[in-house]
C-alpha cells in the first residue's frame, strides 16, 4: 500500500467527522482516491453532504470529475471560469477590494473562511496560533489549507471568481514565516510541505490572475488598530514587516517561490476613497485577465 493510497482512505474515511460543524461534500477526497487507483478515465461519484448533526445524511447529488492534460484531477467545467486571488498583508485592504468588486453582476466573491478558523467545534485554533505559534502553528495551518483547497475546489457560480488569498499565500507566506522565524518545529513543517506539494501536483489548482495590494507594514498596523480584532490585538510590527519581506520576495522580486499567474500590482497605502477609484481604474484589467498588463 503506497504511502498515497495509506493518506487518501484515511482522509476518505475521516472527512465527515472533519466536516461535520458544517455541510460540505466529499467529492474531492473521493477525486483523491480515485487518484490512488490508478484510474484516469473520471468518473461519477456518489457522495454526501454532512449536516451539524452527524447521525443525519442530507440528500446525494452526482458529480463528474476527470484529468487535465496536464494529469491532474479538476472538477469539469471549471476550466474556462476565470479565477483570481487578491494578496497582501494582514489589513492591506483585501475586504474593500472584495466588497467592491461583489458589487460587480458576473463576480463571485469568496473571503477566507476566518470563521471557521475562529470556531472548529468551539475551539478557536486561530486565537491559539497567534497565542503560542510553536504549539499551535501546525494545527492552524493544516485547517487552513484543507479550507483554503475547498475554496479552491468549490463549484464557481459565475464567470469570474475573486478569491481572497490563497493555498499558495498560506504556505508560501504564513507556513513560511512560521517555519523561519523558529516558531514552527521542523518535523511540522515538513508535514505541511508534504501535504501542500501532494496536492499542487496531483489537483489543478486554478488561478489565472494575482491582484497584490501592495501595502507599508506601518499602514497595515494603522488599519489593524482600527479594525481591532480580538485574535489581532497581539500582532506586532514586526510580524507584519516580515510578512511584507516574504510577499515582495515572492510577487515581485520573484526569488523566493513559483508565481502560479500574472501578478497586477496596486499600491494600497491610500484611504478607502482612493483606493476605491484605482479599483475602478484597474477594473477592465482584472476582469480581463489579459496576461499583456501585468508582470509575469
Amino acid at each position: 500500500m503506497t504511502f498515497a493510497y495509506l493518506c487518501v482512505n484515511i482522509l476518505c474515511r475521516s472527512a465527515p467527522q472533519l466536516y461535520s460543524h458544517s455541510a460540505v461534500t466529499s467529492w474531492r477526497l473521493v477525486a483523491f482516491r480515485c487518484k490512488a487507483f490508478g484510474d484516469r478515465t473520471g468518473a461519477f461519484f456518489r457522495t454526501r453532504a454532512y449536516s451539524n448533526n452527524s447521525e443525519t445524511k442530507k440528500s446525494s447529488y452526482l458529480t463528474m470529475l476527470s484529468y487535465s492534460s496536464q494529469g491532474k484531477l479538476v472538477r469539469n467545467g471549471q476550466e474556462k471560469k476565470l479565477v483570481i486571488c487578491v494578496e497582501g498583508n494582514i489589513a492591506s485592504g483585501k475586504t474593500t477590494c472584495l466588497e467592491y468588486f461583489s458589487k460587480t453582476s458576473n463576480i463571485e466573491v469568496l473571503t477566507e473562511p476566518v470563521s471557521k478558523w475562529r470556531n472548529v467545534r468551539g475551539h478557536n485554533p486561530l486565537g491559539l496560533m497567534y497565542q503560542d505559534p510553536a504549539r499551535w502553528g501546525i494545527t492552524l495551518q493544516t485547517y487552513v489549507q484543507l479550507t483554503m483547497l475547498d475554496r479552491h475546489l468549490s463549484t464557481i457560480s459565475a464567470p469570474v471568481r475573486m478569491m481572497e488569498r490563497s493555498i499558495y499565500s498560506a504556505k508560501y507566506i504564513f507556513v513560511e514565516n512560521l517555519y523561519r522565524s523558529g516558531k514552527m518545529p521542523e518535523v511540522d513543517f515538513a508535514v505541511l510541505s508534504e501535504w501542500f506539494e501532494w496536492i499542487t501536483q496531483n489537483i489543478t489548482i486554478p488561478v489565472d490572475l494575482i491582484v497584490y495590494l501592495q501595502t507599508s507594514p506601518q499602514t497595515c498596523l494603522e488599519r489593524l488598530k482600527v479594525r481591532c480584532r480580538e485574535e489581532e490585538k497581539v500582532i506586532p510590527l514586526e510580524y507584519l514587516e516580515v510578512v511584507h519581506q516574504l510577499y515582495e520576495d515572492w510577487l515581485i522580486k520573484k526569488t523566493s517561490f513559483h508565481i502560479p499567474a500574472p501578478v497586477l500590482v496596486i499600491s494600497a497605502d491610500d484611504d478607502m476613497q482612493k483606493m476605491l477609484h484605482q479599483y475602478e481604474e484597474n477594473r477592465e484589467k482584472i476582469i480581463a485577465c489579459h496576461s499583456s498588463y501585468f508582470v509575469i
